[in-house]
């Protein structure tokens, strides 16, 4: 009973700012959801990694931001193989219809935040969408505040530079 109302008051706790969190690393919903259900499943499984935990908060944001890295590793050697089965195939060169302005500066910044290495995402997504200063950043993913504070001024950069030709086009 005692693991079950654990479980459950880390869940009330915890569990929208953690989907808030890895919906921005993840950028899918579906995703974001199967790396929730994973880490309940891990804590269920093993309560004993909550014992001696001070700050069950940045656990639990460490312990989504290690579960996003490793998917995310998983996908990339994927990608890699499919990348090499396709160059055998044509590319298609149809263009993405738009369905506005609006939506496609929605998907041109989402992909210029896709194109961030996952390590600046996390602090990007932990300082502008949870209002983390870099020290608690730092206890989330384990790094220092100079290293939290740095992948953000690099993920800054280069955002700018990946937007730029946006702002030379806006009226």
């Amino acid at each position: 009973m005692a693991l079950r109302q654990t479980l459950e008051d880390i869940c009330c706790d915890h569990a929208a700012a953690l989907f808030r969190f890895l919906a921005r690393l993840t950028g899918n919903e579906a995703e974001t959801r199967d790396v929730l259900q994973e880490m309940f499943i891990r804590l269920a499984k093993s309560p004993q990694s909550l014992d001696g935990v001070s700050a069950p908060r940045s656990y639990l944001f460490r312990m989504a931001h290690r579960l996003v890295i490793d998917r995310y590793r998983r996908e990339e050697a994927r990608q890699r193989h499919e990348t090499l089965a396709q160059r055998e195939q044509p590319a298609s060169l149809e263009p993405e219809p738009l369905d506005g302005d609006l939506k496609w500066l929605q998907r041109t910044l989402a992909a210029s935040l896709d194109t961030l290495p996952p390590e600046q995402k996390a602090v990007v997504a932990l300082k502008v969408w949870e209002e983390m200063t870099f020290a608690e950043i730092a206890g989330v993913l384990d790094i220092s505040a100079n290293t939290a504070a740095s992948r953000y001024r690099y993920a800054l950069d280069k955002l700018r530079e990946a937007l730029r030709p946006l702002h030379r086009d806006l009226p």
